[in-house]
């Protein structure tokens, strides 16, 4: 009768890659579950914000599973996992720093399609400069989701192209965009009632001129 298989929190690093290299999903679930805490810290250095840190530790452990064959045996699993995150954690800073860069430089309120959930944003950009105000409500979305309605919106990628750019499922990159979007329209509908409430506060405060 064959033994019964070593229990996962008894397993060593190198029985748990060999088995998940085999595809045996549970395996690749407690290595998940005994590096996650690491990586979530080592995203949120990054990011600052625990859902960007959420989502970002998510795409690192994509990357780590499609790069998990080419992880050397001699070498230590764990210190090998944390140069993985760190250094795709500084090209995700790296790639987010330049297309904030890119989209201050090009953004055009006229070339987002942003009619979510009912809302229709566009209605709430009628002031003369929407670049500017454009450009403040992207800055207020989390930089998984403005990267998403970006990619979609202003450099008209296809979910595909995007998933693939991303490393990530369509699905969880139509998510992201549709949040993205809903986000976005909540902002833009924000800070125009913010701008409207501080037109109206300077206009009672302001004092009439004295009489000649």
């Amino acid at each position: 009768m064959p033994a019964n298989p070593a229990p996962p929190h008894s397993a060593t690093p190198d029985n748990l890659i060999e088995r998940c290299l085999q595809g045996d999903q549970a395996a690749w679930d407690e290595i998940v579950q005994r590096h996650r805490r690491k990586v979530f810290n080592i995203a949120y250095k990054f990011v600052g914000r625990h859902d960007e840190a959420e989502d970002l530790t998510q795409d690192v452990f994509l990357k780590i599973f499609k790069a998990l064959n080419t992880f050397d045996r001699r070498a230590n699993f764990q210190t090998w996992l944390i140069s993985v995150s760190r250094n795709l954690c500084i090209d995700h800073y790296r790639s987010v720093r330049k297309e904030r860069e890119s989209v201050d430089r090009s953004v055009d309120a006229g070339e987002l399609s942003l009619a979510s959930g009912g809302i229709d944003p566009l209605t709430a950009l009628e002031r003369t400069d929407r670049r500017a105000f454009l450009q403040r409500a992207l800055a207020t979305l989390p930089e998984t989701l403005r990267t998403a309605v970006l990619l979609r919106d202003i450099q008209e990628l296809s979910y595909h192209e995007i998933a693939e750019r991303l490393s990530l499922p369509e699905g969880t990159v139509k998510s992201r965009i549709n949040r993205g979007r809903h986000e976005l329209a909540r902002q833009i509908l924000r800070l125009r009632a913010e701008d409207d409430a501080a037109v109206e506060q300077r206009a009672a405060t302001a004092q009439p001129s004295e009489p000649e």
